[in-house]
């Protein structure tokens, strides 16, 4: 999956660069993640807990940043496992824009994949959780940095994709916050491990 986009901070890009790279303002930010830890200035290590349509799971993992440019950006890898839930990998490109004194533009381009029953749930849904939990990352982002000042975003339900959306190309398709900040944890899929939710009749 490859996605690109931009968001607004109202808040001067240095201060946006140096809670980039605050693990508190990261946890409090990344939707699901129930902790971060800065080992370096250039790895982390996270669990975060997700579900993507029938699937729940926790993931762990470990997160390289390189390519540092401070403070104009840098790039973000990560790998990780979710147990029988799947895997996640990408990088995603950040690159920070003086708008005035006063505000930032943050562009960011992302570049993942995903596979096991992450990649069966079909390409619509994974892509729409992925917009979805990137909207929710922009908005308790924005909050930290400039309180009262959240970002704009344009959450995307994810539930609400068809049942039937196609699963063509999905190991190509991920959410990239799980990608990001992902790895091996224990499996809980509706308090089953190793399940999907069937639907009710």
């Amino acid at each position: 999956m490859q996605m690109n986009d931009s968001q607004r901070i109202e808040a001067p890009k240095h201060k946006v660069w140096e809670a980039l790279n605050d693990p508190e303002v990261l946890k409090a930010s990344i939707p699901g993640c129930e902790d971060l830890i800065k080992h370096s200035d250039t790895e982390l290590e996270a669990k975060v807990r997700l579900k993507v349509g029938p699937v729940k799971a926790t993931f762990g993992g470990k997160v390289t940043l390189n390519d540092l440019d401070p403070p104009n950006g840098y790039t973000i890898e990560g790998e990780g496992s979710g147990g029988v839930a799947g895997f996640a990998r990408g990088a995603a490109k950040v690159h920070l824009e003086e708008d005035g004194p006063d505000a930032t533009i943050l562009h960011y381009e992302v570049d993942a994949k995903v596979g096991g029953k992450l990649a069966q749930l079909g390409a619509r849904l994974i892509d729409s959780t992925a917009k979805r939990l990137a909207g929710e990352f922009f908005t308790a982002f924005g909050e930290q940095v400039a309180p009262g000042k959240p970002a704009a975003t344009n959450e995307v339900e994810a539930d609400t994709a068809p049942a039937d959306a196609s699963p063509s190309d999905s190991e190509e398709k991920k959410g990239w916050i799980k990608g990001l900040f992902t790895g091996k944890k224990k499996q809980d899929v509706a308090g089953d491990e190793g399940k999907i939710d069937e639907p009710a009749e």
